[in-house]
């Protein structure tokens, strides 16, 4: 057909000359036989494309982006310069001053606000720390959290951000392993300083406040000296440094053991967090919302440092509120916001109304998404571009579902694999071990199987580990794993790769589980459980329950010879020790406690029996607010959780 058409017009072209002029010559029919040809290729290699590789063109551009992105990293290491984070919101405050950075309880803080803010806290913290001091920072989801953070920056100080969610024994770690040689507390956590005052002052850590007045305490007040200070810039030589690797935070973790964790975070690894959102194609028109919390690193990041690579505005919540959210979308015309999976499961059980569909959001960026709460969430809201991430805080590897599929955290292929290497390998949940074969090396999984996910150590994809611990940044490594003198990072987590390269999260193995959105170290709640004088042994570990996120923490336990379990006891020492999340909300009683092979607490059985308390022989009891005690779990209340009538 399209040979004859363009005939037909060689023709047309010819209509007023001879006879012989309307036969095309020889090298017209060559010509438009290679067109034809060309034409038809191009529509077969897209059939081919569309057909064998549907993600050919998604996956091209996206990794494109990452590539340019990247190479922009690589060219720093080129030069005597790394352009930082902070250094690129200096650069965005002096090319739109005027525009919305953070957006805050109604009040908008511009680039220009930001800038000098934090320019007045460099000066004041000027003449009390030297470049290189590790400085803490213990604050709630504020502007001054960024300022803080920036004007220490400009000093050349370390930041480590502190989860405000950790009790004092905790807190008191944390500053010891990062080295701090001061702590900044926001106005509302001023509380937590009298229990460990006099080891701060024995420890000679400088404590300031962003409170007015701190009464009695042995604190500085900031706020008058804020507003004494100068908001003119300190020299740029405080801040530069010359290696990507030089570490910028540090953000606490709870890996697999123990307590609290400093995780290492250099330049690098900022600059890449900071380049998720343009990745994905997010632009500096985007309104990015995001209520997670700061000291963590997905709200920090890639939040707030996607913000500023983008020149965008993000709406900073102080806590997450489902009854708020969408109202706060339209409020401030939001096209993006961040999530964790626990988070878009209470949008989808608040009421329906007319207005849920009713939003400029276009994307969401997080991770933990049920599908089932994913189908809903499209349901309810509409068609929005849900792009999980993976990573971990101290990772050395990320997955990016910039495909949007239901139900993966992302996507790999051949040039993926080429940039970053990793491997799934066979995983024996009974002994809590990697399968090795015959030779001592371990063995991968094969396309749609589960397995431990391993991510190479290597020049491109660095392990930083974590600050004041080099036993456990070890710890983390596997070696000779396929080969001798290989190194790999053993994530801990299940996953599972499908035919077309599509990665699904499955499970968590050994000593952690995820609940409300932040990781449960076992080891770190049975010790501290295991204090409690009726105790004889503990056995932590997650269960699952419909419909919830994650997995719930309980205790296998096994009562002291001459005491009796008790649960107004427990239920004192346990809300008085530990965060909401790491509780364990149910307790099993155990008169044995079963081993592995290698001599470590078996936990695969009692995940898989669960808290049913009629396939369970143990008796169980489940954390009761209400009478403040632990009260014995019957049937009734076992069906009132599995329906989701009991608030957990």
């Amino acid at each position: 057909m399209f040979i004859t058409w363009s005939v037909d017009l060689v023709r047309g072209s010819r209509r007023h000359g001879s006879a012989s002029s309307f036969l095309p010559t020889a090298t017209e029919m060559l010509s438009l036989g290679c067109l034809s040809a060309l034409v038809v290729g191009i529509f077969s290699a897209h059939f081919l494309l569309r057909l064998f590789f549907p993600y050919f063109w998604h996956d091209f551009f996206f990794l494109l982006s990452v590539a340019r992105y990247g190479l922009k990293l690589e060219l720093f290491k080129l030069t005597s310069r790394v352009c930082t984070v902070l250094d690129r919101f200096i650069e965005q405050a002096q090319r739109f001053p005027d525009k919305p950075f953070l957006i805050y309880e109604g009040s908008i803080h511009t680039y220009d606000d930001i800038e000098r803010r934090s320019n007045r806290l460099a000066n004041v913290f000027h003449r009390k720390v030297s470049k290189g001091d590790c400085v803490a920072l213990l604050m709630n989801n504020e502007p001054d959290f960024v300022s803080v953070w920036f004007g220490l920056a400009k000093l050349g100080c370390p930041v480590a951000f502190l989860n405000t969610n950790i009790k004092s024994k905790a807190l008191l770690h944390c500053l010891k392993c990062c080295g701090a040689k001061a702590l900044v507390v926001g106005t509302d956590l001023v509380d937590c300083l009298p229990g460990i005052a006099n080891q701060l002052r024995e420890d000679e850590i400088q404590v300031w406040t962003m409170k007015g007045n701190c009464g009695d305490m042995e604190a500085e007040s900031l706020p008058n000296l804020i507003n004494a200070a100068s908001d003119k810039p300190l020299p740029a030589s405080l801040r530069a440094t010359t290696s990507l690797k030089s570490p910028t935070l540090y953000i606490f973790t709870s890996g697999t053991t123990g307590l609290p964790k400093a995780a290492v975070i250099t330049h690098l690894q900022s600059l890449k967090a900071a380049g998720g959102f343009w990745a994905f194609g997010l632009t500096k028109n985007d309104v990015i919302y995001s209520p997670l919390p700061l000291y963590h690193s997905a709200a920090s990041l890639v939040g707030i440092g996607g913000t500023i690579e983008l020149g965008a505005t993000c709406v900073l919540k102080k806590k997450f509120s489902a009854s708020q959210f969408w109202n706060d979308c339209r409020k401030h015309q939001v096209t993006v916001f961040q999530y964790i999976g626990e988070l878009c499961r209470y949008l989808c059980n608040q009421p329906k109304t007319e207005m849920d569909k009713v939003h400029s959001v276009r994307m969401g960026v997080g991770n933990g998404l049920r599908p089932d709460v994913w189908q809903e969430f499209h349901r309810r809201y509409g068609e929005i571009k849900m792009c999980e991430v993976y990573g971990s805080t101290e990772g050395n590897l990320c997955f990016m579902n910039h495909i949007g599929k239901i139900g993966t955290v992302g996507r790999s292929n051949s040039i993926y694999r080429l940039l970053f290497k990793y491997d799934l390998v066979k995983y024996d949940p009974m002994t809590d071990e990697p399968v090795k074969d015959h030779n001592g090396f371990y063995q991968r999984v094969a396309k749609g199987e589960t397995g431990l996910l391993l991510s190479k150590v290597s020049a491109l994809t660095p392990f930083f580990g974590y600050a004041g611990n080099k036993r456990l940044t070890e710890k983390k490594l596997i070696r000779n794993v396929f080969v001798e003198g290989d190194t790999y990072v053993n994530t801990g987590d299940l996953m599972i790769e499908d035919h077309q390269g599509f990665i699904s999260f499955k499970d968590r193995v050994g000593d952690t589980f995820r609940w409300k959105g932040e990781n449960v170290a076992t080891t770190e709640v049975s010790e501290n459980l295991g204090s409690v004088d009726f105790i004889q042994e503990v056995n932590v570990y997650g269960v699952e329950i419909p419909g919830h996120e994650g997995r719930a923490g309980m205790a296998a336990v096994i009562v002291r010879p001459g005491f009796q379990f008790d649960g107004l006891a427990f239920f004192k020492h346990v809300v008085a020790e530990l965060p909401t999340y790491a509780r364990p909300l149910f307790v099993r009683l155990q008169a044995v406690m079963e081993m592995t092979s290698t001599f470590k607490q078996q936990k695969f059985q009692l995940v898989q029996s669960g808290f049913n308390p009629s396939t369970v022989a143990d008796p169980l009891y489940v954390l009761d607010y209400q009478d403040q005690s632990y009260v014995p779990l019957t049937q009734s209340v076992y069906q009132s959780i599995i329906c989701g009538d009991r608030k957990l």
